[in-house]
C-alpha cells in the first residue's frame, strides 16, 4: 500500500481556501500525479485541503473523502488560567519552538520523553497528537495494516495507492507517529512546502511485519513554473 501525502496549496487562511496562485499549484500537482493509479482521495475537512484535493480527485474520477482527525493542530496551554510565568511559549507556530526543545534537552532528542518537556506537557498539541495517531492507525486498518507494540503487521494484502491532502502540522504528527520519530525533530528537521508530494510505502519486510518507508519527501519539482513562497508551515 502506498500513501501519497500532499500539503495543501497556498492558502488564504482568513477564508480557509486557496489563493488564485494556489489554484495553479493544485492544478500542477494534479498533473504531477495524473499517472498514479490512485484508488481513493482523502483530505482534512478544512477548506484549503479539500479544495486542493478536488483538483487531483477530478483527474481520477474520484470524490474527496474527508478525515476529520487530520484537521490542522493547535498549540497552547490546556489550562487557560495557568499563571503567566508558567505559560507555554506561544506564537501560533509549534514548529518555530521545536528547535529550542532540541537544544534544551539534548539527552532526549531521539526519545519519547519529548512529551514530558514543559513545552509539550499539558499542551493542546498532545491532545491532537494522540487523536491523529489513534485515528490514523484505524485508517490504516482499512488497508490491512495493523499496529501492535509500535510495529505494523500485514493482516491482508493490499496494493492500493491512496492520496491524503492535509497540513504542515497534522502531517508532521502523522510522519512522527508512523515513522516513530520524535515530533520536535520532525517539526524542526522535516519541513515541507505547499503542494509538496511525499510518499509513504507500507511494504512487508517479511511475511508479517510491515516497515513504513519514506519513498519520497517534499518533492516540489512540479511547481518550478508556479510562484512558491518561501518554505513555511501554517499560521
Amino acid at each position: 500500500m502506498r500513501l501519497i501525502f500532499v500539503r495543501h496549496a497556498e492558502p488564504n487562511y482568513e477564508k480557509d481556501c486557496i489563493t488564485e496562485n494556489g489554484v495553479l499549484q493544485a492544478k500542477s500537482t494534479a498533473k504531477r500525479l495524473s499517472d498514479e493509479d490512485i484508488k481513493a482521495v482523502f483530505a482534512s475537512p478544512m477548506g484549503r485541503a479539500v479544495e486542493t484535493a478536488s483538483y487531483i480527485a477530478k483527474d481520477h474520477g474520484l470524490e474527496v473523502q474527508t478525515l476529520p482527525f487530520m484537521h490542522e493542530i493547535n498549540w497552547g496551554d490546556i489550562d487557560e488560567n495557568v499563571p503567566e510565568d508558567k505559560k507555554i511559549p506561544y506564537d501560533g507556530h509549534p514548529w518555530t519552538i521545536g528547535h529550542l526543545y532540541l537544544s534544551e534537552d539534548k539527552d532526549n532528542v531521539a526519545s519519547p520523553k519529548w512529551r514530558d518537556h514543559h513545552f509539550f506537557k499539558d499542551n493542546k498539541l498532545i491532545t491532537y497528537y494522540d487523536l491523529i495517531s489513534k485515528e490514523f492507525d484505524k485508517f490504516l486498518e482499512n488497508y490491512g495494516i495493523v499496529r501492535k507494540n509500535n510495529l505494523y503487521f500485514c493482516e491482508k494484502e493490499c496494493n492500493d495507492t491512496v492520496l491524503l491532502v492535509a497540513h504542515g502540522g497534522s502531517g508532521s504528527v502523522m510522519f512522527s507517529h508512523v515513522l516513530s520519530l520524535p515530533l520536535p525533530f520532525v517539526l524542526t528537521s522535516m519541513p515541507y512546502g505547499v503542494c509538496s508530494v511525499s510518499i509513504l510505502e507500507f511494504s512487508p519486510a517479511n511475511d508479517e511485519v510491515i516497515v513504513p518507508r519514506l519513498e519520497l519527501f517534499n518533492d516540489m519539482r512540479h511547481l518550478d513554473k508556479v510562484k512558491v513562497e518561501a518554505l513555511h508551515f501554517e499560521k
